[in-house]
């Protein structure tokens, strides 16, 4: 059956593609020549997101729908500047398949009214030579990261609807997607589009240790798995000698949070992210990991207190979280309990 996310999404790419080679064109003849670009670039949308655009007529009802995705309340107007759709060709796909086919909604695709901040568009092998040029002065002729318009109101819950604007489609637009991507990439040390869909946090090496023995067994005798991926730009393959001691080898002391990926095709391998100690780590990491939309994430290997009947080495499942860390105070009040999760024990 033909997919309409699968062409929704070939359009966004085309136009993103479109928009960062113009970007990064204009960028590239300014420093090399000194001429801003012609300012009808950026009036005309030439360095934009890509948009879903969708309109719910509201007649159709779904019926229960056994989900939390894929699903739209009210009749209206919905839409997204999206960034990078080809690392998010799959979820998109799926999105958009599923509101088409249960809700009958009309999607376009367009330009978005957001631009793409210069920034984004480097890459880590430019030859590029930025010295000649401050950030400041870069930031007044191309468009920069607004970090004042960077939020997370809708997931929070703190997003007001504005009565003449469409509905959010996602709780991420493309600059809040690109400033975690960019994140991810300098605390995990690994690029983003290695972070699978299960992932794994601890604050203990030795769990490290032993993830990436298992994770390098699974590599040499599980075809599903392709690559190994470690925190330094470290990639181990099947067949590869000596793996260990490149992990070991690596830079991965230089990173905040390394990280470590079992990379399967379709992203179904796990991640493993050590978080270090402290609240306000975890807290960073997962909201920047949020955007990458996996499927589960869990905490490994510390819980607060043993009973005299446990030992080392048992599993230990936490049922209740204290919070008297009060890291969540201002966005969950300490009266609302957060459960364990049944599915995922």
């Amino acid at each position: 059956m033909p997919s309409q996310g699968r062409d929704i999404v070939e359009q966004l790419d085309t136009i993103y593609r479109q928009s960062v080679s113009r970007l990064r064109a204009a960028l590239t003849h300014y420093i090399r020549t000194g001429e801003r670009p012609d300012p009808a670039l950026r009036a005309n949308g030439s360095f934009a997101y890509p948009e879903i655009r969708l309109h719910y007529e509201g007649g159709r009802d779904p019926g229960p729908l056994g989900r939390s995705f894929g699903r739209l309340q009210e009749a209206g107007d919905y839409a997204v500047a999206v960034t990078q759709p080809a690392l998010f060709a799959h979820y998109l796909e799926q999105q958009i398949d599923l509101l088409v086919a249960d809700y009958g909604v009309e999607v376009e695709v367009g330009l978005s009214a957001t631009e793409i901040p210069y920034n984004y568009v480097l890459d880590a092998g430019d030859d590029l030579d930025l010295t000649g040029a401050s950030p400041v002065e870069l930031s007044h002729i191309f468009p920069s990261t607004e970090l004042a318009q960077i939020g997370d109101e809708l997931a929070d819950g703190l997003w007001l609807h504005d009565a003449d604007a469409a509905r959010p489609l996602a709780l991420f637009d493309g600059p809040r997607v690109d400033f975690s991507l960019a994140r991810l990439r300098h605390y995990t040390g690994t690029p983003p589009a290695h972070v699978q869909d299960y992932i794994l946090f601890t604050n203990y090496h030795r769990y490290v240790d032993e993830f990436v023995q298992w994770a390098i067994e699974q590599l040499n005798k599980d075809d599903r798995y392709t690559m190994l991926s470690g925190a330094g730009g470290v990639e181990i393959r099947r067949g590869d000698p000596d793996p260990r001691a490149a992990i070991a080898d690596s830079a991965w002391r230089k990173h905040q949070m390394p990280a470590y990926h079992l990379v399967a095709e379709d992203g179904s391998g796990i991640t493993l992210v050590n978080i270090g100690v402290g609240p306000s780590n975890a807290k960073t990491i997962t909201d920047h990991l949020a955007v990458m939309r996996p499927a589960a994430w869990l905490m490994i290997g510390h819980c607060g207190g043993l009973r005299p009947s446990q030992r080392i080495g048992d599993y230990v499942l936490a049922h209740a979280y204290l919070r008297d860390d009060h890291v969540l105070d201002a966005v969950l009040p300490p009266e609302i309990p957060i459960p364990a999760i049944a599915e995922v024990q």
